[in-house]
C-alpha cells in the first residue's frame, strides 16, 4: 500500500509539472503561420522603398533621376542602423510621459530570440516596424527634387527620424503613448507615416525655395513610374494587411479593403483629369492608385468594402485637387506632390476613420456612420490625432533645418541645380545616349 502511495504521488507530481511545462510552453509558443505572414509583409514592405525610388525617379528631371534613386535607397541604409540602435526604443521602449520611449531598449538590449511580441517573435516585430520607418523619411524625398544637397540629406535622415517620426510612432502605437490611450485609431500609419513625412515636406518645400524656371523638366521616365506604382501597390498589401500582425480574418479584410480603394481613387483620378484637361494620362492614373493606398492606411482595419469605395473617392477628388491646386494657391514648389498626395491623403483617411469605422454602430457594412454621440466623439479624436501630427513634424523639421542650414547649407547652388544632381552630387548620369551632329538622338 506504501509502495503504492508513492508511486500515486511520484506519478501525480509528474503530471503537475508536465502541465505546468505545457501551459509555459503554450504561453510563450510562436504562432509560425502568424510568423510566415508576418516575414513576408517584412519583405514586402522593404520593397516599397524601391518602388518609391521609382515612382519618384521617373517622375523628376533626367538629370536627377539619379539623385532620387539614391536618396530612398540610402534611408534604407541610415534608418535600418538608426533603429536598431536607437529608434526602435524611442518609439517602442518603455513610456516616458506618453511622449517617447526610454532608451533603455537602445542597440535592441533585452531583445532575445526568445522575446515575444504577441503570437510572433520580437525580432519579426522590430523588422517591420523597422520596414515603416524606412520608406517614411523617404517620402519626404520627393519635395527636395533638384535642390537639395545629398550630403545634407543624409544627415537630415537619421536626425528626423529620431525627433520626428519615432516619437509620433510612439504617440500612436507605443504602450503608453497618449494618441493610443485616447483611442486615436490609425491601422497602419496614415498619421505615423503618411501626415509626418508630408508635413515634413512642407518644411522641406519652404527653407528650399523654389526651383528656377530652367530647372524645371516634365518627368523622364513614365513606364518608369508606372513600375514604381505597381510596386508600391504589391508591398502595400504588407504595408495594410501586414498591421494586422496576424494571418487571421483581419489580414484579408485589410487586404481587400486596400485593393478596392486604391483601384477606385485611380479610376476617379483619371475621371477628373480627363474632365479638367480632356485628357486622362498615365501619370494621373498611377498617382490616384497611390493617393487610393494613402486614403485607406488609417482606416484598412476599421472600414467595410463600401466604406472603403467611398474613401477611394474622397481621396481621388482630394488628392486630385490638392496636386494641382493647393501648391498653386499657396506657392510652394512642392516637386512631386508629396503634400497634395500624402499630405491630403493621410488627412482625408484619418478624418474618414471617423465617418466609415466598424467599430461604430450602425457602421457594419461601411456606410456613413451618422452624427451620433460615439461617432461625434471618434472623429473629434481623429481630428486631434491628425492635427497634433501635422503641427509637431512641421514644426520640428523646420528647426532640424534651420539647425542644418546654419551648419552645413541645404541647397545646392544654381550652377549644380541647372546641370543636374546626378552629375553634381553624384558624378554619374542616368542615361548615355550618343548624339549626331544635329543634336538629334541617334538610333
Amino acid at each position: 500500500m506504501r509502495r503504492f502511495s508513492f508511486f500515486s504521488a511520484m506519478l501525480f507530481i509528474l503530471i503537475a509539472i508536465s502541465t505546468k511545462v505545457a501551459f509555459a510552453d503554450e504561453a510563450v509558443a510562436i504562432d509560425t503561420g502568424d510568423n510566415a505572414w508576418m516575414l513576408v509583409s517584412c519583405a514586402l514592405v522593404l520593397l516599397m522603398t524601391p518602388g518609391l525610388a521609382f515612382f519618384y525617379g521617373g517622375m523628376s528631371s533626367v538629370k536627377n533621376l539619379l539623385n532620387m534613386l539614391m536618396m530612398s535607397l540610402m534611408c534604407m541604409a541610415v534608418m535600418s542602423i538608426q533603429w536598431v540602435f536607437w529608434g526602435y526604443s524611442i518609439a517602442f521602449g518603455p513610456d516616458i510621459g506618453h511622449f517617447f520611449g526610454s532608451l533603455s531598449m537602445a542597440g535592441l538590449h533585452g531583445v532575445t530570440p526568445e522575446s515575444m511580441s504577441g503570437t510572433i517573435p520580437e525580432y519579426t516585430f522590430i523588422m517591420f516596424q523597422m520596414t515603416f520607418a524606412i520608406i517614411t523619411p523617404a517620402l519626404i524625398s520627393g519635395a527636395a527634387e533638384g535642390r537639395m544637397k545629398f550630403s545634407t540629406w543624409l544627415i537630415f535622415i537619421p536626425v528626423w527620424g529620431t525627433f520626428v517620426y519615432d516619437p509620433v510612432c510612439h504617440w500612436v502605437w507605443g504602450e503608453g503613448g497618449w494618441a493610443l490611450g485616447m483611442d486615436i485609431l490609425d491601422f497602419a500609419g496614415g498619421t505615423v507615416v503618411h501626415i509626418n513625412s508630408a508635413a515634413a515636406a512642407l518644411a522641406v518645400c519652404i527653407m528650399l525655395g523654389k526651383r528656377k524656371s530652367s530647372n524645371i523638366n516634365p518627368p523622364c521616365n513614365l513606364p518608369m513610374v508606372m513600375l514604381g506604382t505597381g510596386l508600391l501597390w504589391f508591398g502595400w498589401f504588407g504595408f495594410n494587411a501586414g498591421s494586422a500582425l496576424s494571418a487571421g480574418s483581419s489580414a484579408s479584410f485589410a487586404f481587400l479593403i486596400t485593393n478596392v480603394s486604391a483601384a477606385t481613387a485611380c479610376l476617379t483620378w483619371v475621371i477628373c483629369e480627363w474632365i479638367g484637361t480632356g485628357k486622362p494620362t498615365l501619370l494621373g492614373a498611377c498617382s490616384g492608385a497611390v493617393a487610393g493606398l494613402v486614403v485607406i492606411t488609417p482606416a484598412a482595419g476599421f472600414v467595410g468594402p463600401i466604406g472603403s469605395i467611398q474613401m477611394g473617392i474622397m481621396g481621388g477628388i482630394g488628392c486630385y485637387f490638392g496636386a494641382t491646386k493647393l501648391k498653386q494657391a499657396f506657392g510652394y514648389d512642392d516637386a512631386l506632390d508629396v503634400v497634395g498626395v500624402h499630405g491630403v491623403g493621410g488627412t482625408i483617411g484619418a478624418f474618414a476613420v471617423g465617418l466609415y469605422s466598424t467599430e461604430l454602430a450602425g457602421a457594419e457594412n461601411g456606410f456613413f456612420i451618422g452624427w451620433d454621440g460615439a461617432g461625434i466623439s471618434l472623429l473629434g479624436r481623429q481630428c486631434v490625432g491628425f492635427l497634433a501630427a501635422w503641427a509637431y513634424a512641421f514644426g520640428v523639421t523646420m528647426i532640424i533645418l534651420l539647425i542644418l542650414k546654419a551648419i552645413m547649407g541645404l541647397r545646392t547652388t544654381e550652377e549644380q541645380e541647372t546641370s543636374g544632381l546626378d552629375i553634381s552630387q553624384h558624378k554619374e548620369i542616368s542615361y548615355h545616349l550618343e548624339l549626331e551632329a544635329s543634336g538629334n538622338l541617334k538610333h
